[in-house]
């Protein structure tokens, strides 16, 4: 019995370290994932503003745009804070969502918008599915998962004002968004590994 007691307190031990090491590493590919997100929205909008600012749709993107810059600045704060390597795409995700902000609003403001509800809908999959996780775990970080939920609300408040601003009256909708949300979708897989 003697020999089984520090055998099993080494294995507790490991198995505590473990849990950790996940907790950590869940909460590191959350904050990676979100501020890359985050960052892609940001732009997105930009490019939108860049062509339809002046436009009678300028306020309501101007709006949307703002909530995305402070979604953005939280996550660059979480970075340090959780010690968290962001991901390597940066400079690309920069680049991709302004050309997709700024094309899909050459294409006219229902294009824009329709931008808009694939977009906040693969985000609003996606913070969903990590509110569960947090959920789940014991260990739940209160201050990130009050977070996403806070952006969670505000992206599905974007996708909802894209669709009463006419987004599924943009020229071959069902083809745009389902591409839009396929590239997002691929954005999520690569910023979590990179």
């Amino acid at each position: 019995m003697k020999t089984l007691k520090p055998l099993l307190f080494r294995s507790l031990h490991n198995l505590n370290i473990r849990s950790t090491y996940s907790t950590k590493a869940k909460i590191d590919e959350m904050i990676r994932v979100n501020h890359a997100g985050e960052l892609g929205a940001d732009q997105i909008y930009a490019g939108q503003m860049s062509i339809l600012g002046g436009t009678s749709k300028g306020p309501l993107i101007q709006h949307m745009w703002e909530q995305e810059k402070k979604h953005r600045q939280k996550f660059e704060e979480l970075i340090p804070k959780y010690r968290t390597r962001p991901t390597v795409m940066v400079p690309i995700w920069n680049v991709a969502g302004f050309i997709l902000g700024a094309s899909t609003a050459l294409m006219g403001e229902k294009a824009a918008m329709a931008c808009t509800v694939a977009v906040e809908t693969v985000i609003v999959e996606h913070y969903n599915d990590q509110i569960r996780t947090l959920l789940d775990n014991p260990e739940t970080n209160k201050e990130l998962l009050e977070t996403i939920k806070q952006f969670r609300d505000e992206e599905q408040e974007h996708h909802d004002t894209g669709i009463q601003e006419g987004a599924e009256q943009a020229p071959f909708y069902s083809t745009l968004t389902e591409i839009i949300k396929i590239g997002c979708k691929g954005a999520i897989a690569i910023s979590k590994v990179i």
